[in-house]
């Protein structure tokens, strides 16, 4: 059973998620975790791929793009969406509003909640879905 925190932000909207998810991705990466960014679709994950580069002034994030042409995977940090194939990683950091099919095969999920009620909303069910898989759940008001 994997721990999944769930991290409930004080701002609304998906840039809010997305910023986060940044900052948390690079917290794995300074801690030595491989982390796989689940997004939506294709276009979230070219703007997750965008925003790694320049969320933070002095930041480095290597990522990888699945899907790009590139097979190696060698990149600590993996974006993709939708059936992208996943190689087992440390952590799942899911953009999406439901709970990715791959999400069973991480030891740790972070699910990320924006103030707004449809965030919120999605949140709670994807909350009872863990819980009645028996996974350990967390929740972090930031």
């Amino acid at each position: 059973m994997a721990r999944v925190d769930f991290y409930i932000l004080k701002q609304e909207g998906s840039q809010s998620r997305n910023t986060f998810a940044c900052r948390l991705a690079e917290k794995a990466y300074r801690l030595d975790k491989t982390v796989h960014i689940h997004t939506v679709n294709r276009e979230d994950a070219e703007r997750i791929n965008d925003l790694l580069w320049t969320f933070r002034d002095g930041s480095f994030v290597p990522h990888e793009l699945l899907g790009s042409g590139s097979s190696s995977r060698t990149a600590p940090i993996t974006i993709g969406s939708g059936d992208d194939p996943v190689e087992p990683r440390d952590l799942l950091i899911n953009l999406c509003d439901a709970i990715p099919a791959c999400a069973e095969t991480f030891p740790r999920v972070a699910e990320l909640v924006s103030s707004d009620e449809p965030s919120k909303q999605e949140s709670r069910k994807r909350f009872a879905a863990y819980r009645d898989k028996g996974h350990t759940l967390e929740t972090h008001d930031v």
